[in-house]
């Protein structure tokens, strides 16, 4: 049994965490940078990068207070290697080479990509193949988990992710941030069917997914309304949501038809899975289809250390670690991991 310590720093959460191959979750510690974004209305890379620079050594210690470890009885040191804010990821990076090298331990750069869709697995014992639907802030895929490090991408936005979309919508609703839970919140109160928006792609081959247009359409709603009442502020939230749950269901059914056969589970991850409305609406796809609909508790959807650990002890076991030369990724494609001794 080993005990994996994992960290993430790749956007605007600072964490970390202990998790034994066992599945036992030790500790998860996550420092949010929300408040420092706020005033923008989005995150900045340059105050994300200087926030994880503070308070990374203090996450880890809380981490490992709460797992009752020390670094000596950690067996392996897991971190996102990327995709991400180049600048966050390097904090994470370096900080973990140099607790691996001076504690001669091993080093395992994860990708974060990798870290969602491996969640599940975690979660609810998920074996392999499955089909993944990733959408979060900067993602928004189907991928094929054939086996640890051996993805396909069956179809990806073609523009704007999901999570990236609520968030404009908010702004231009004059919500706070983070979007989705306010769009989500906002929602309940309105009228889903006042509004009828586009739908993109929606009746095409293949399984893309695309959300410009849609953005497009919504600006240019609210642009129209006057939004003195606050009704009209609900249905518009309320129409968007429905209008993606739609879009994300029609294309779900397109993966389904094409790549589901001996795939019996399919996932949701990444942060924008927390929304419930969305959920029941791929359940009702999921339920059609009869495959089993997972989704990883909601603390484990949104960017954590406990996924980065746990992609970690799966790789340790498989006998896959990583250099020390390792260099941090902006970009990282989970197609580009087919080969897990290149890295």
């Amino acid at each position: 049994m080993s005990i994996i310590l994992g960290i993430e720093t790749s956007c605007d959460e600072t964490a970390a965490a202990v998790v034994r191959s066992d599945k036992t979750i030790l500790s998860n510690i996550v420092h949010s940078q929300m408040q420092e974004h706020l005033p923008y209305g989005g995150v900045v890379p340059e105050i994300a990068a200087r926030s994880h620079l503070v308070y990374l050594e203090p996450v880890i210690t809380q981490a490992l207070t709460q797992a009752n470890v020390t670094l000596e009885e950690i067996d392996a040191i897991a971190v996102t290697a990327g995709p991400g804010l180049i600048g966050g990821v390097m904090v994470g990076v370096m900080a973990a080479k140099a607790m691996a090298a001076v504690h001669e331990k091993p080093f395992i750069a994860i990708n974060h990509l990798e870290g969602h869709a491996l969640t599940a697995r975690l979660t609810d014992d998920v074996p392999f193949p499955f089909i993944l639907l990733l959408i979060s802030g900067g993602h928004c895929q189907f991928i094929l988990a054939k086996n640890l490090g051996h993805y396909e991408v069956l179809g990806q936005t073609i523009d704007d992710a999901v999570g990236e979309s609520f968030d404009k919508i908010a702004q231009l609703l004059e919500l706070d941030y983070p979007g989705g839970p306010e769009i989500e919140k906002l929602a309940r109160q309105g009228d889903p069917n006042r509004f009828v928006l586009p739908k993109p792609l929606k009746g095409k081959p293949g399984c893309d997914l695309s959300f410009s247009g849609l953005k497009t359409a919504v600006r240019q709603l609210i642009e129209n309304q006057t939004l003195q009442n606050p009704q009209d502020r609900a249905d518009i939230a309320a129409s968007f949501q429905q209008t993606i749950a739609d879009t994300l269901g029609n294309r779900l059914q397109n993966c389904l038809d094409l790549h589901g056969t001996g795939v019996k589970d399919l996932v949701i991850a990444g942060g924008v899975a927390a929304n419930q409305y969305l959920r029941q609406k791929l359940e009702a796809v999921a339920t059609l289809y009869q495959k089993r609909l997972v989704v990883p508790p909601a603390k484990l959807c949104t960017d954590n250390a406990v996924m980065i650990a746990w992609a970690g002890a799966e790789r340790l076991k498989a006998g896959y670690v990583s250099k020390l030369d390792f260099a941090p990724r902006p970009r990282w494609p989970l197609t580009e991991m087919n080969e897990l001794e290149s890295y």
